[in-house]
């Protein structure tokens, strides 16, 4: 069995298609079906049901997936390992957030103290984000919702008040406070479902007898103040995501804890360089001195 084998069977594991796999991996398609037959047979079952170019996983595959996705994690985290201990720097960290509202005060805090080291960020939806930590594809994530799970280290490291923002002359806009009731019949603009603030806002909502009314959805947080200062909805905001603009006003919820928790994950199996540690560091003591200025 040689390593080649295991790299295409995971690529088609994923994808259930030839074709798009042997693009991914820059291949041809026969040198893919091949090599993957080769695997089948050095194995001595077949590892998918084929329909055309497309495969789907039995039971033999799915079962050799889990092996294949963990033999190939360890290698991968041998070589990063065996890099760090070379001296040679991590050349870029790779991270994933749900929510970015605090990234740019974290990447300055950190750039400062090692301006040496590059970093990749994608900003994901939950399932998306966990996916690639359980494929041991990024060094941290940044989540709201908290993540539990048998790979998953979890440390929530800042509780993030949810306000409700409101463009100046709205009928609320010279209150400084207001009930979940009173917003049922407003229109909001807000995130995607499978972001955690807007799954957790939906929920509350629910739970005190409505359904918010979303008149504009997207995937990009950072934009809702704009959206809101042009008044074409009102919005749910974490306290930390709130922006000084003249033009919004921004309002406590009244008799509902309406806060979202922001943890820091990682793999509990992945090696962790050096950069990584400190990366954390700067994380933990970023936001020690946002809940200082808080209190």
């Amino acid at each position: 069995m040689e390593l080649l084998q295991l790299q295409y069977f995971l690529a088609v594991a994923r994808l259930e298609h030839v074709t798009e796999a042997a693009r991914n991996l820059h291949v041809t398609q026969s040198s893919l079906s091949k090599t993957i037959q080769r695997l089948e047979e050095d194995l001595g079952v077949p590892l998918f049901d084929r329909s055309g170019r497309k495969l789907r996983l039995n039971e033999f595959g799915s079962s050799f997936l889990r092996r294949a996705e963990r033999a190939l994690f360890e290698l991968e985290q041998g070589k990063q390992e065996l890099h760090d201990l070379s001296k040679r720097e991590h050349s870029t960290l790779e991270l994933a957030v749900t929510t970015a509202s605090t990234l740019p005060g974290i990447l300055r805090e950190f750039r400062n103290k090692r301006p040496d080291i590059q970093f990749h960020v994608q900003m994901l939806t939950t399932q998306e984000m966990i996916t690639l930590l359980q494929r041991g594809e990024v060094d941290y994530c940044l989540s709201s919702p908290p993540i539990e799970g048998d790979e998953i280290e979890c440390q929530i490291v800042f509780i993030d008040p949810i306000l409700v923002a409101v463009p100046k002359g709205h009928w609320l806009s010279d209150r400084s406070s207001v009930t979940l009731t009173e917003l049922r019949d407003e229109w909001f603009v807000g995130v995607k479902r499978g972001y955690g603030t807007r799954d957790l806002i939906d929920s509350v909502c629910k739970s005190v007898g409505f359904v918010p009314k979303y008149v504009y959805e997207g995937d990009e947080p950072a934009r809702l103040s704009s959206i809101v200062e042009a008044g074409v909805g009102i919005a749910f905001i974490p306290s930390t995501a709130r922006n000084a603009r003249e033009q919004i006003k921004y309002l406590q919820v009244e008799n509902h804890e309406l806060v979202r928790e922001i943890a820091l994950l990682w793999h509990r199996d992945c090696y962790i360089s050096r950069a990584a540690l400190e990366f954390r560091e700067v994380v933990v003591e970023y936001f020690e001195v946002i809940s200082k200025q808080t209190m």
